[in-house]
């Protein structure tokens, strides 16, 4: 009888194809899997980092320092990012505070919990709905080493490092959509595998020694390779195919990849060379770094032991018994600025205030120039001695306060001779508390700091003394070793408490610079970038801004009383409960600013461009907003009382709650003067108040009313 041919191939093939299905599903369900984890963990941030935010716009609410936790972990994320830092702790509202504490500390435990599930159990939440499961080579949960190392280490450490170091070292650097997109492509690409005799698994599996599988299966085949041929000759049940299986695996991989202990044992005479190699290597490394350091200790000491001779030979010769001529004490005073020691510092720096020779006082201040930045330390300290010494005289004393004046004058002129001369190469310099300007005080110094142009970015100026110094042009940040703007690694200045009372700042860079507190009163700062600045509860009272960019500034609390911001960028700035009564602010750009609970009583806002800016709570009596914008402002429970809004843009506007005594709506005849206020989009006066809910304004008159309601104005009364 003839034997029946069996095509076996179309048997395998057959077979090989709900194989396929099945791994399609599997990849399927581990994508949906992995991306409904990471969503609940984004989402966990999420809610409460906007809900913050909304909390953090309003102005009902006290504000508060951010939490130290929140400005260290931002300082952390920004740097490697090459993300502008908020320097300084700012303020934010309290419920803000605790929301955004709670945005981080959220995805972080939800993070470990996930991680917790996976090594107990082999899987997460959304694993478990989606029957996927993570086990290792003994089909038993991972553990939590394994967790971490798969997790941590394969899905995340490696291919963002990669992706990381592909960013950070290419064009794309500093743009973070690039970033990004590579992040994603690497994990990605990770989660894919890579081929292996067991079939296709991805790194983080390979790592860790796990293997993801269909819950819903009882055995998968594809973990355990060994184990086809016990199915096919049965007699045995599940768990002693698993058990066998796992030891023949086990095996395998013994035979395929032996130990370094093995390595070892297979060949002593090639690891007692290497191990001898190793030995003498480091005893020569160890000699030779020993006798290294001995000859830079000795080289130093010997250098030491020159100057110190030298240095005792120039101050016999400046002692005033030497019988030298004053040549030749110019000659030793220049040679002890070369000498460049902190003891010659130290004589020159004493020297420049007590010599009352001209000549020598000169060639005293070339010397100390010629030392450079390292000459600062002292010049400080010698500064702060004599504005103690200057302040301890009476003032009937004229002729010893005219003396202790000029001395300190000397050393003041020394600091501007080395700031001028080192400009750009003065960063970490700290004057803090250095007297460099005018007190104001009768009988005080008449030094002025004249810095025009100069780089001072770096610089500590923290409570200096800077009264009536000339800075135009002068810039106080840098863009850092990258040579990138709005970087980490940004190089600014330190202003803050820093007095600069009609100091001259005209077009100066002081963009992201502190300036908490300072005092800027009757201060020029006519177009100077002060963009994304920070000057929280600093006095800028009758100070000059016309055209100076504000934007993204921290204004909380200032004082800008009689100021000038006219034609002025403030757009997006933080006002927060500034003073701003009697501000010219003619044209000035205020859109999409914090405005809240700021006092602008008197002030001119002609023209300006308040749309979007949330004025709840502000104080705008009697002040002129004539042709001002304010467009989709927020403006519940702003005080418009005797205030001219004559031709103003009130378009979706919410005013509810506004006080409008008094106030201006109708336009008057307009005086040819004035037309430079109009905007040229008002179109017709009659879209000034169209569609403005008013049903909630307070104290209109009828008057008032008439006017909304014939211009298309919502009120219950309006027929």
């Amino acid at each position: 009888m003839t034997t029946p041919i069996v095509n076996r191939s179309n048997q395998s093939g057959q077979s090989k194809k709900p194989e396929r299905a099945n791994s399609l599903l599997l990849s399927s369900r581990r994508f949906a899997a992995w991306a409904a984890e990471i969503t609940l963990v984004v989402t966990s941030g999420l809610i409460p980092f906007g809900i913050g935010v909304y909390a953090n716009s309003r102005s009902d609410f006290n504000r508060v320092p951010l939490n130290p936790i929140l400005v260290v972990t931002e300082r952390a994320i920004a740097r490697p990012l090459a993300l502008p830092v908020s320097y300084g702790i700012r303020n934010v509202a309290w419920p803000t505070n605790i929301l955004w504490t709670i945005a981080l500390l959220a995805p972080v435990t939800l993070s470990w919990w996930q991680l917790y599930l996976l090594a107990k159990t082999g899987s997460t939440i959304p694993k478990r709905w989606l029957k996927v499961r993570v086990v290792n080579e003994q089909g038993k949960p991972p553990g939590l080493g394994a967790v971490v190392i798969r997790e941590g280490v394969g899905r995340w450490t490696v291919p963002i490092s990669i992706a990381y170091l592909l960013w950070r070292y290419s064009f794309a650097f500093p743009n973070l959509g690039l970033f990004t997109f590579l992040s994603l492509l690497m994990i990605v690409g990770e989660g894919i595998g890579l081929p292996s005799r067991r079939g296709r698994r991805a790194l983080h599996d390979q790592l860790a020694g796990t293997y993801t599988i269909d819950a819903a299966r009882p055995l998968p085949s594809s973990l355990l390779a060994n184990n086809r041929q016990a199915q096919s000759a049965g007699g045995n049940d599940q768990a002693e195919e698993w058990q066998e299986g796992n030891e023949e695996l086990a095996a395998a991989q013994t035979n395929q990849s032996p130990n370094l202990w093995r390595q070892i044992q297979q060949n002593p005479n090639l690891t007692l060379f290497g191990v001898g190699l190793t030995s003498m290597t480091a005893v020569l490394a160890t000699l030779i770094g020993t006798q290294v350091y001995i000859q830079i200790q000795q080289s130093q000491r010997a250098t030491k032991q020159i100057n110190s001779q030298q240095f005792l030979e120039l101050v016999k010769q400046l002692s005033p018994n030497s019988g030298a001529t004053n040549e030749q004490r110019q000659s030793a005073i220049l040679a002890m600025g070369g000498l460049n020691d902190p003891q010659s510092i130290k004589f020159l720096a004493d020297l420049l205030v007590s010599e009352t020779n001209p000549s020598l006082v000169d060639t005293i201040q070339q010397a100390l120039t010629t030392v450079g930045p390292k000459a600062i330390p002292e010049l400080k300290n010698k500064n702060l001695f004599l504005v103690g010494k200057l302040e301890s005289v009476g003032s009937t004393a004229t002729q010893e306060r005219e003396l202790r004046q000029g001395r300190l004058q000397r050393n003041q002129r020394t600091i501007n001779k080395i700031l001028s001369v080192y400009s750009g190469k003065i960063e970490g310099v700290d004057l803090s508390s250095t007297q460099l300007g005018q007190s104001g005080t009768p009988g005080s110094s008449f030094f002025n700091l004249v810095l025009d142009n100069v780089d001072l970015s770096g610089v500590k100026l923290k409570s200096a003394n800077l009264n009536q110094a000339s800075l135009k042009g002068s810039r106080f940040r840098s863009a850092g070793e990258d040579g990138r703007w709005d970087t980490y690694d940004d190089v600014m200045a330190d202003l803050s408490q820093a007095q600069l009372q009609q100091a001259n700042l005209t077009d100066a860079n002081l963009s992201r610079v502190l300036m908490n507190r300072i005092d800027l009163s009757r201060a020029t700062l006519n177009r100077a970038n002060l963009s994304n600045a920070r000057l929280f509860d600093a006095k800028l009272n009758s100070t000059q801004l016309v055209g100076a960019d504000l934007r993204n500034a921290v204004l909380e609390k200032a004082s800008l009383t009689g100021a000038d911001l006219g034609d002025a960028k403030l757009n997006e700035a933080n006002l927060y409960a500034a003073r701003l009564g009697r501000v010219t602010a003619i044209g000035t750009q205020l859109s999409f600013a914090n405005l809240t609970n700021t006092d602008w009583q008197g002030a001119d806002l002609s023209g300006a461009y308040l749309d979007r800016a949330n004025l709840s709570n502000a104080n705008l009596s009697a002040t002129r907003l004539a042709g001002a914008v304010l467009r989709s402002a927020q403006m519940e429970n702003v005080n418009l009382q005797n205030a001219d809004l004559s031709l103003a843009d009130l378009r979706g506007a919410n005013v509810a709650g506004a006080d409008f005594k008094g106030a201006i709506l109708a336009p008057s005849k307009q005086d040819p003067a004035d037309q430079f206020v109009q905007t040229p989009d008002l179109g017709s006066v009659s879209a000034v108040v169209q569609g403005v809910d008013f049903s909630q304004a307070k104290n209109l008159d009828a008057k008032q009313l008439a006017y909304i309601c014939t211009q298309g104005g919502i009120h219950p009364r309006c027929p």
